[in-house]
């Protein structure tokens, strides 16, 4: 699959695998500004995912250097946006550690989304679940 990319930022580079391995495509910083408390990094990079499917942003396992948590834990870009792909942090006040500008600070991986319809029923299968939720499982 061939995704099309526009550098918004002279500085921005082409995502990237850390290794053959890897699932997601590293996002480097090309600025960083503090916005009501939160670290907003810019990648200087707007993506076409293509239709059909998502762009889904996560933060790097590095993140456990820092003081950083991605304020929405997983960030969804739509097929059809074309804005920059920044990521937001909420900083731990008690560490002041950042990613600095150049450095990988996320990751994206795209996958294809099924096409979904709901359809509204009266009854549901049963499972040996059944309704049971936030721990019901015991485990």
């Amino acid at each position: 699959m061939k995704v099309k990319f526009k550098k918004l930022d002279p500085n921005a580079t082409i995502p990237t695998k850390a290794t053959a391995g890897s699932a997601g495509f590293d996002l480097r910083a090309t600025s960083r500004i503090n916005q009501s408390g939160s670290w907003v990094y810019g990648t200087g990079l707007a993506i076409e995912i293509p239709k059909g499917h998502v762009g889904l942003i996560f933060p790097r396992s590095s993140v456990f250097k820092t003081n950083l948590g991605l304020r929405n834990c997983v960030g969804v870009i739509d097929s059809d946006y074309r804005g920059e792909i920044t990521l937001k942090f909420r900083p731990d006040a008690k560490y002041p550690i950042v990613y600095n500008i150049g450095e990988a600070v996320g990751q994206i991986i795209i996958l294809k989304t099924p096409a979904i319809e709901f359809v509204e029923a009266e009854l549901l299968s049963d499972t040996k679940r059944g309704s049971g939720g936030y721990g019901s499982t015991g485990k």
